[in-house]
């Protein structure tokens, strides 16, 4: 995969490289610290990826470190019982990708040998692993430089361009160019890493975000848009006084 220098869109482009170098900077020194992010090993990204559909990290670490001491491997996990694998997991809710999980888990021991593959193709044919855990999974283990897409990063990405975003863009083939021209070739864990944590730091959905912290505020439609009009309403307040 060959890294881009510069992305444009909406008659916008981004300096590429300065806007990686920006986000991984800040990212190495606000990186949230989970215990799925201090392993590469793919089995127990996989399963923390799984856990994290539809459901907050802070509910998840819990439930995922007394799991990962119980089934530290795939092998163990496809022994498990059906009725002790819903008791373990039925807190996290989604009570359908409890019966994914283990079903991944022999998938993985019958087809695999017990090791969760590196393909994608092979990652993509698991029961219950959608393209974000795929490219998560392959970033998050070994490095490679899968984008990932889902709301969190087509918001950022929508807002650095100054694109409309919907529900249904993380399935729209220009948010998916732009997210995976961005990527950090050199760098992908970092970068994708420092990604997720500015879409939950700084980029927020459900407030306004906190443009004035944005260590890529200066590569920001969005971003430079929100703060010049907050100078113009500043600058009148102060006319009127």
């Amino acid at each position: 995969m060959t890294e881009t220098q510069s992305v444009t869109a909406n008659r916008h482009t981004i300096d590429a490289l300065a806007f990686r170098r920006a986000l991984t900077t800040w990212g190495r020194k606000h990186f949230r610290s989970f215990p799925w992010r201090k392993t590469e090993d793919p089995y127990r990204i996989l399963m923390a990826d799984v856990m994290l559909h539809r459901t907050q990290a802070r509910q998840v670490v819990p439930v995922y470190e007394q799991f990962i001491d119980r089934h530290p491997d795939a092998n163990s996990l496809a022994r498990v019982s059906d009725k002790q694998l819903h008791a373990e997991l039925s807190s996290l809710g989604l009570r359908w990708r409890i019966d994914l999980i283990q079903m991944m888990a022999t998938d993985v021991v019958d087809r695999f040998d017990g090791q969760v593959p590196q393909d994608r193709d092979d990652l993509l044919s698991l029961p219950g692993v959608s393209e974000y855990i795929a490219s998560a999974v392959r970033c998050f283990a070994w490095n490679l430089p899968d984008p990932l897409i889902d709301t969190n990063t087509v918001r950022v990405v929508g807002r650095l361009f100054g694109l409309e975003i919907k529900d249904s863009s993380r399935r729209n083939r220009r948010f998916r160019e732009l997210i995976t021209a961005l990527v950090d070739v050199k760098h992908p864990r970092d970068y994708n890493y420092a990604l997720l944590d500015l879409a939950h730091l700084i980029c927020h959905k459900r407030r306004a975000p906190e443009c004035t912290r944005c260590p890529v505020q200066m590569h920001c439609v969005y971003g430079t848009e929100r703060l010049q009009r907050r100078e113009l309403s500043d600058g009148a307040t102060g006319m009127e006084s």
